[in-house]
Formats: C-alpha cells, sequence, structure tokens
C-alpha cells in the first residue's frame, strides 16, 4: 500500500483510529505473552529456593 503523505497513512482512509487501535492491543497482547511467562518462572525459581532454604534449616 502506498501513501502519498504520513497523515494519509496515519488517517487511512478514514479508518485508520480503528487500525492503529487493533495495531497496539495486539501489540500489548503479544508483550503480556512474551513477560507473562518469565515472571511465572521467576515467582517459582523464587518459591523453591525459599522451600530450600527452609528445608536446610529444619
Amino acid at each position: 500500500m502506498y501513501f502519498e503523505t504520513f497523515d494519509s497513512l496515519v488517517q487511512m482512509g478514514g479508518h485508520g483510529p480503528y487500525v492503529w487501535t487493533c495495531y497496539l492491543i495486539a501489540l500489548l497482547v503479544v508483550g503480556y505473552n512474551l513477560v507473562s511467562p518469565l515472571r511465572a518462572r521467576k515467582r517459582a525459581m523464587d518459591a523453591i529456593r525459599r522451600r530450600i532454604r527452609r528445608e536446610e534449616r529444619a
């Protein structure tokens, strides 16, 4: 697709706000899907470390 100006790219014939909102939502979902497992892994590893320390004290 070819646009004459940057403004025509942003507006996309009147559909720009819908299109760019969809891109933003998709980017947020992909970002969440990338970060969420990393955070869950960190929480699991912290729980395992706490359990190991607790067992070593006993």
